[in-house]
């Protein structure tokens, strides 16, 4: 005997049988025409068992179908009737079930309570319940069912998400176990694979407007684009009347196998809503002589059939627990240790013509350049996307964090690629450097002009009075100092870094020496006309080229030291800007290089104090005040270079130092020989021992003689 528990008919039908007495059963009104094809191919089906004797030979099988009015209390009434056994039939020991066999039911509710019911009776149920939690052979031992459970429909449905994209989506669920089970079983696979659930709404055939409207204010006040509803049809079809009638649309519906081929959904009025709807059926296909068992069913037709009931008593959960056929479709048939069918689906996608794919994400995916910054209290789907920061970058879509370049690298106006940063140092075809070079070369055009003029008037008074040998030198170091910015052009190597500081500080010392070496003879040689002075005779040529080699003699110590133990070299400097790298010549030791500039003030101030002290000596052509105001232009530039160097950045700081050099190269050549060339060449008849010499002819023919 085979029972069967269907939501339809408000009446029971059984076969001709012992079985003579009606169970108490719920009369329920309304009529499911679903429900009561099932109950048909149940019958046709035993039929068809009966009538082909190789399947069981000399063995009949009854059937007793009684309804349940999709009631979870009412399926049980009618589980334990058919467990039940007549009061007519004589019993042996053991007693066995009324029934060997048991089909129900429709809705997992009813199926929880009828398998938890019979499970210990080792009454095997089987029927068109999906809920996952009937897998659990602890608490329902002799459940076997015929259609995939929904822990496969749910990793189904999260792959068919994951397949097109969709990371924001919303969920509708029955408030019953089929919904519950479904959405948390869904909700575990799309969690793993980074899909975010935006609200959950909650429908039941019997609930009030006012909860359905609950929902639908949810569904338009989310961003979602794409909602599962995991419901049976009649708890669905509510909220799909109301969201057609407050003409919610452009939304991708996906529905679980329990509505999407159901016949109210399934209408023109729906589909302007939920037309474009996916989602997964159970496969299906032809019986046949089924349909012609259908279109001859007739209330004048008996439906009983003959069986035997012996065979079906001693049929256990254990024998079909080894079930393992092929049938007539080519299908295993087989119920593994949760007594699961093989999964399979057919997907069905409502449409009238193709349609698009639509979008549905919280948030849309970063582009390259920018970086995802989670929005607080917002679930990992929803995010804002933040640009890189400069000098980092994300060259895909998506990212999460952004890349900081390599050192040498900065980003680019995108942010999604890291390209070299510029280089940056002074040279020759810049206008900065341009003007330096012509500058340095006017400077020493101008003094190897002066050489020439003093070398062609060096028999004149104004030669012979301001020393001409000193003055030689004089010029041959102006020459040196002129050249020394063109060093500090060009792209910085171990060589040019090397000489640019020490040939600055040596031919600056050797100037400067040269000018002290004549600032000391003209203060001796005006202190010689004193009676009693001792320092005539003490400052000849010979003095004064030991004074210009001594003192430059000490610098060079000093630049050798400086090369030897920690000598400069180039250097890339990232600190001036963030999109170049600034090539100079670092000094190695800062001691070595303030060391150089502080023996050349060293040497300046002495002259200065020389100088000063003899700038109102009688002469019309007293060099002492010229070399007094030269050292004064000299100091002060110098004193100024310091603060101005330190705070100049990148290549300016050579562009100030190369001024310094100039400023006061110039100084010194305009102080010192501008006065002489504009006597020799503009006022020649000044250039005279008489105009020279005026009231102080003794003392300058002494100067004379000195030299």
């Amino acid at each position: 005997m085979i029972g069967g528990i269907f939501p339809v008919f408000n009446k029971e039908i059984s076969s001709t049988s012992l079985y003579k007495s009606k169970p108490p059963g719920a009369k329920c009104a309304g009529f499911d025409l679903r429900a009561f094809r099932w109950t048909q191919v149940m019958i046709f089906e035993i039929e068809e068992i009966n009538k082909d004797s190789a399947l069981l030979p000399n063995i009949s099988l009854g059937y007793k179908i009684l309804n349940s009015c999709t009631s979870p209390t009412n399926a049980l009434r009618a589980a334990l009737t058919l467990a039940s056994r007549p009061e007519e039939i004589e019993l042996t020991s053991p007693c066995p079930p009324a029934i060997s066999a048991l089909i129900a039911e429709s809705g997992s509710s009813q199926s929880l309570a009828v398998a938890g019911t019979l499970g210990p009776f080792q009454v095997p149920v089987s029927y068109f319940s999906t809920c996952a939690c009937l897998s659990d052979r602890t608490k329902y031992p002799t459940f076997f069912r015929t259609i995939p459970s929904d822990y496969f429909q749910a990793k189904a449905l999260a792959a068919l998400v994951k397949r097109f994209g969709w990371q924001w989506i919303g969920v509708i669920q029955s408030d019953n176990d089929y919904g519950r089970n479904g959405i948390l079983a869904f909700t575990d696979e799309v969690k793993e694979l980074g899909v975010c659930i935006a609200f959950v709404g909650t429908v039941l055939r019997t609930y009030t407007m006012d909860k359905i409207l609950d929902v639908v204010e949810m569904i338009k006040q989310s961003t979602v684009k794409v909602i599962m509803a995991f419901a049976p049809e009649g708890d669905f079809y509510p909220l799909m009347k109301e969201v057609v009638k407050q003409n919610i649309t452009g939304i991708q519906w996906i529905a679980s196998e329990a509505w999407i081929t159901a016949t109210r959904p399934s209408t023109p009025e729906i589909y302007q809503a939920f037309g474009g709807a996916l989602g997964f059926v159970v496969q299906k296909m032809a019986i046949p002589n089924l349909k012609a068992f259908l279109m001859g069913i007739s209330p004048y037709t008996d439906p009983r059939a003959a069986f035997v009931r012996d065979f079906w008593e001693i049929m256990v959960s254990d024998y079909l627990q080894r079930v393992n056929f092929r049938n007539q479709f080519g299908d295993d048939v087989f119920f593994d240790v949760n007594g699961d069918p093989p999964a399979s689906f057919d997907i069905i996608n409502w449409q009238l013509i193709d349609g698009q794919v639509p979008t549905s994400v919280c948030s849309n995916i970063c582009p390259v350049g920018t970086r995802k910054a989670q929005i607080k209290g917002k679930p990992t789907c929803c995010f804002d996307c933040i640009p890189c920061a400069e000098g980092t970058i994300a060259n895909l879509t998506g990212a999460t964090d952004c890349a900081p370049c390599p050192q040498e690298y900065w980003s680019n106006e995108r942010k999604d690629e890291c390209i070299p940063k510029t280089i940056e140092f002074l040279s020759y075809h810049e206008p900065m450097g341009i003007a330096i070079t012509v500058v340095s070369l006017l400077g020493v055009s101008l003094s190897l002009a002066t050489m020439m003029v003093f070398i062609c008037y060096r028999e004149t008074p104004v030669i012979k009075a301001s020393n001409s040998e000193l003055s030689c030198f004089l010029l041959i170091s102006l020459v040196l100092c002129f050249l020394c910015p063109l060093t500090f052009i060009g792209r910085p190597t171990v060589w040019t870094c090397m000489l640019r500081h020490t040939a600055f500080g040596v031919t600056f010392a050797l100037c400067i020496s040269c000018v002290l070496g004549k600032t000391i003879v003209v203060v001796t040689a005006f202190k010689a006309t004193f009676p009693g002075s001792k320092f005539a005779g003490k400052f000849g040529p010979s003095q004064q080229r030991i004074i210009v080699c001594s003192c430059t003699l000490i610098q060079i110590v000093i630049c050798v030291l400086w090369l030897k133990l920690k000598p400069p070299f180039p250097d890339m400097v990232f600190k001036y800007s963030n999109k170049k790298i600034v090539l100079e010549c670092n000094t190695g030791s800062e001691a070595a290089f303030y060391a150089v500039l502080g023996y050349i003030g060293f040497l300046a101030i002495i002259c200065l104090v020389l100088a000063f002290q003899a700038r109102k000596l009688p002469d019309n052509f007293n060099e002492a005040k010229f070399i007094t105001f030269s050292m004064l232009i000299f100091c002060a530039v110098w004193i100024t270079f310091i603060p101005a160097y330190v705070s100049s950045p990148g290549k300016f700081t050579v562009a100030v130092e190369i001024f310094a050099i100039l400023s006061s190269v110039f100084g010194l050549f305009i102080s010192i020989f501008a006065p002489k060339c504009y006597i020799i060449l503009i006022k020649p008849e000044k250039n005279t021992k008489k105009h020279v010499m005026g009231k102080t002819v003794h003392r300058n023919t002494i100067i004379n003689d000195k030299i």
